[in-house]
C-alpha cells in the first residue's frame, strides 16, 4: 500500500507548504535553488549524500558518488546531495540522472553544481541545484556517507524526510510534523483556491485579497 501522506503532497505546490510551515512555527524552507527543468514539480521521502572535499581515504574501496543512495532508494523517492566545499566540482551527472530515473527516483535537490544538466532535461529527470559546472568530482569531491543528516540551505535534512520542490523552492517536513503540515496546507489551498474562483468570477481583488488572506496565515497559539 502506497503512503497515503505522499499523494497528499504530491497535489501541493511548494508555497502551500512553506506558508504552512510559517503558520506552524516550523523551519524547512530553502530558497534560492535553481530548477533545470522549470515548471518541474516533485515530492517524495528523502535519501541523503554528504560529499567532502579531496580524495577518498586509501583504504575505502572506489565508490562513484551518489550510487548507494540511488540502490537505496525506491519509486518515488527523493535524493538529496551537499556539496558544500566551495569546490567548483560536480556532484551529480548524467549517468547518475539515468541510473535513479531507471530506478524509479522523483528527482535529486543538490546543495552544490551539477553537470550534464542538458542529459538531465532530455529524459526528463528533474534536477534542482545550486548552479552548473562542466567539472567532474573526481580528485575534487568524494562521497562520505550515505543516509546521513545533511545541511541545506543551512537547515539539516534527515533521511526519510518528506520533501516538495519546485521552481519557488524546497520545503522539508519531518515526519513527525506531515500529518499537521499536510492537514493545514490543505486548508490553505482550499482557500486560495476559492479565492481564485472569485477573482476569476470579476470579484475585485481588494474584496478577495482583503483580511481573510491577510490574516489565513496567522499562528494558532
Amino acid at each position: 500500500m502506497g503512503d497515503k501522506r505522499l499523494e497528499r503532497l504530491r497535489r501541493l505546490d511548494a508555497c502551500a507548504v512553506s506558508d504552512t510551515l510559517d503558520k506552524l512555527g516550523l523551519d524547512g524552507c530553502v530558497t534560492g535553488l535553481r530548477s533545470a527543468s522549470p515548471g518541474s514539480r516533485i515530492a517524495g521521502r528523502v535519501h541523503t549524500v554528504k560529499l567532502k572535499a579531496g580524495n577518498a581515504p586509501a583504504d575505502r574501496p572506489p565508490v562513484h558518488l551518489g550510487a548507494a543512495a540511488i540502490d537505496a532508494s525506491g519509486a518515488g523517492d527523493v535524493i538529496v546531495v551537499e556539496q558544500s566545499t566551495g569546490i567548483d566540482a560536480g556532484c551529480w551527472g548524467g549517468i547518475l540522472s539515468r541510473a535513479a530515473r531507471q530506478k524509479g527516483v522523483f528527482g535529486v535537490i543538490a546543495e552544490g553544481l551539477v553537470r550534464d544538466v542538458d542529459e538531465a532535461r532530455e529524459i526528463g529527470f528533474p534536477v534542482f541545484c545550486r548552479g552548473y559546472t562542466a567539472r567532474t568530482a573526481r580528485n575534487r569531491v568524494y562521497e562520505d556517507a550515505t543516509d546521513v543528516p545533511v545541511i541545506v540551505g543551512g537547515f539539516t535534512v534527515e533521511p526519510g524526510f518528506y520533501v516538495v520542490c519546485d521552481s519557488s523552492a524546497a520545503v522539508f517536513v519531518s515526519p513527525a510534523d506531515i500529518d499537521r503540515v499536510l492537514d493545514a496546507a490543505e486548508d490553505i489551498a482550499r482557500r486560495e483556491a476559492e479565492m481564485t474562483r472569485r477573482l476569476e468570477a470579476d470579484e475585485p481583488a481588494s474584496a478577495v485579497l482583503g483580511a481573510n488572506y491577510e490574516y489565513m496565515l496567522k499562528r494558532e497559539d
